[in-house]
């Protein structure tokens, strides 16, 4: 282990309280940075500066998008290294205020041992603040410093500065943060920041910069070491397994394991560009030698044998949610650990943290940029701890299966390892059998459209036509199902999503039965009806968009809805007081205002 790391600094809080412009400062009177690059800062300027002419714009030097220069504001996450004045190299992450970019902050505060939290003594302690400091806590930071910045404004009064504090440890003690201390400053006029400042004449503390270099690394107790495989090379009687030491330390001569599949081997080399290693430790790029040579994949992680994380499928975890889409339990995802990817699904949600006032609130969904707990499940297993062991285990993003945007940063902080003792039960007769047996092709045709649209009455008429022909079907009727599986359900976004996901789940299983299922439900919304649809084969489900106009619904209300929407008493009918999303490329359209017999005729010739 290197006895000398490299600190990692992140700078956050809320939007124009400074972090740019203090490290900035930091890096220029470290001497951190090129001179040509000092001069440029001298001359150029940021939408809204107040810089003198010919003095340096301190933020310029960190914000360097340009779309950041045009707004004043500070985007994605900016690094920068510098050197401490014990010799020590620093990387600095100047991490972005607004709400909007929450996923970049946590992206920084992931690898920090430092955070620097500015406040703004004028505009005070913000809610966006506090949701920096609770994603702190949460990743585990090891110490924070607080600089009460702008101090300047106030006249560096004492009282000013000795409130906030109050109100900061307040919110120290709440979160259970680790070690911190409180540091006036002026960012702009360099009090306090790495010179003592003669204006706070009543501060017996330290400057920003010698708070930072206290921080010493805590020695982490010898134990996991992991490698995640991020390639299998393979030449002349040659085989292979690279990646890079993402903890711990491996030896040439020690048994290691190979999971998720838990299997087990000897490394007998360590081979790297420059040569051939008896051991390498964290940080290294090594390709790994196994005998004998087991089955490895990019995706797989190799521990060292003695005290290797148990994979499990069923975790428990704190949840940045950064999607504009609320997220409720049903939600299916890709969870990527390392180089690692499998399918997941959060099956249920805890609660939400109260970011201005502490504590748990009851939710059934999480905002975008909101911190819950929740429950997930993948449909393999992953060989993940609790983040508070190990950070490196413990850590994961949840990545949209279609789009695969990042939606949500996770902690681990409870493995529950139902897998150990729960195996999927495969039987000798499948989906195949059942299906030749009855002489046809399972699938599910889902019939979606506004209330009154016709949908029922087309399953309806389907299932005559398919039972006269002898197939096997069954229909799933959104209304009937409300008097039993869903009848706790109401008709709120979040709860028409878990009614399309357990109707997809029923007609899954039905499927596998091999049967022909017809779904009547309105499911008005798009990313419902795809997740339905990622439960099957591309061959085995078909949308079917009943495309009715609003009016001719209206005027049929054959169950009466529309009038309960008009008097108030059904306020989330969709069409109404709630919109339907139409298919983009359903499978088939029909026309809910033509004859039922020409709509039949189309279903059946597109079934087969």
């Amino acid at each position: 282990m290197d006895s000398n790391p490299i600190l990692r600094l992140m700078a956050c809080g809320s939007v124009d309280d400074g972090k740019s412009t203090l490290i900035g400062r930091l890096l220029v009177e470290t001497d951190s940075v090129p001179q040509d690059t000092v001069a440029a800062a001298r001359t150029a300027r940021r939408a809204g500066s107040t810089v003198s002419p010919g003095e340096i714009d301190f933020s310029l030097l960190t914000d360097g998008l340009e779309a950041e220069r045009e707004q004043g504001i500070t985007i994605d996450v900016a690094y920068r290294a510098m050197s401490l004045p014990d010799g020590r190299r620093m990387i600095i992450a100047d991490a972005p205020g607004h709400e909007q970019y929450t996923r970049n902050m946590v992206v920084a505060a992931s690898r920090a041992d430092i955070a620097l939290v500015l406040v703004d003594a004028v505009r005070g302690v913000r809610q966006q603040t506090l949701r920096h400091l609770t994603i702190c806590s949460l990743l585990g930071v090891e110490k924070v410093i607080f600089a009460i910045n702008k101090l300047d404004l106030l006249g560096f009064e004492q009282k000013a500065f000795d409130e906030l504090v109050a109100e900061l440890e307040s919110a120290v003690d709440r979160l259970d943060l680790p070690v911190t201390s409180f540091v006036p400053v002026s960012a702009l006029a360099g009090d306090n920041v790495t010179a003592r400042s003669a204006r706070t004449d009543w501060y017996r503390g330290s400057t920003v910069l010698e708070e930072v270099g206290r921080w010493r690394k805590k020695s982490r107790p010898a134990g996991r070491s992991r490698l995640g495989v991020q390639l299998v090379s393979r030449a002349d009687n040659f085989r292979g397994v690279a990646g890079t030491i993402c903890e711990g330390r491996f030896a040439v001569g020690e048994e290691v394991v190979i999971l998720p599949g838990e299997r087990r081997a000897r490394l007998v080399r360590l081979v790297t560009f420059d040569g051939d290693l008896e051991s390498a430790n964290e940080g290294s790029a090594v390709t790994m030698v196994l005998e004998p040579e087991v089955d490895v994949s990019r995706g797989d992680y190799i521990e060292r044998a003695l005290g290797y994380t148990p994979p499990a499928d069923h975790f428990t975890a704190h949840l940045v949610w950064l999607e504009e889409e609320p997220l409720s339990a049903g939600r299916t995802c890709h969870l990527i650990n390392g180089s690692a990817r499998v399918p997941a699904t959060v099956t249920s949600i805890h609660y939400r943290l109260n970011i201005d006032r502490g504590g748990h609130e009851t939710a059934g969904t999480l905002a975008s940029n909101e911190i819950g707990m929740v429950d997930l499940e993948t449909e393999a297993l992953i060989p993940l701890a609790r983040y508070a062991e190990n950070r490196y285990a413990g850590n994961f993003i949840l990545v949209d299966r279609v789009t695969f945007k990042t939606i949500a940063a996770g902690m681990v902080s409870r493995v529950s390892r139902r897998a150990i003792n729960v195996t999927r039960q495969d039987y000798a007769v499948d989906k195949e059998a059942r299906a030749a047996q009855k002489g046809h092709r399972a699938k599910v045709i889902w019939l979606t459209g506004l209330p009154g649209s016709g949908k029922s009455t087309i399953a309806d008429g389907l299932e005559r036509r398919l039972f006269a022909a002898g197939i096997h079907s069954y229909t799933l009727d959104g209304d009937n199902l409300r008097f039993g599986l869903n009848s706790d359900l109401g008709f709120t976004r979040e709860d028409r999503k878990e009614n399309v996901r357990r109707v997809a789940e029923v007609a899954r299983l039905m499927v596998d039965a091999g049967m022909v299922v017809t779904v009547a439900l309105v499911s008005p919304f798009k990313a419902d009806r795809d997740l339905a649809r990622q439960l099957f084969q591309p061959h085995e489900f078909i949308e079917v968009w009943v495309r009715t106009p609003l009016e001719v619904c209206v005027a049929r209300d054959p169950k009466g809805l529309y009038q309960k929407a008009r008097d108030g008493s059904l306020p989330n009918l969709t069409g109404i007081g709630q919109e339907y999303e139409p298919p983009v490329n359903p499978e088939l359209i029909l026309d809910g205002t033509a004859e039922i017999a020409h709509n039949l005729e189309m279903l059946v010739r597109l079934i087969g």
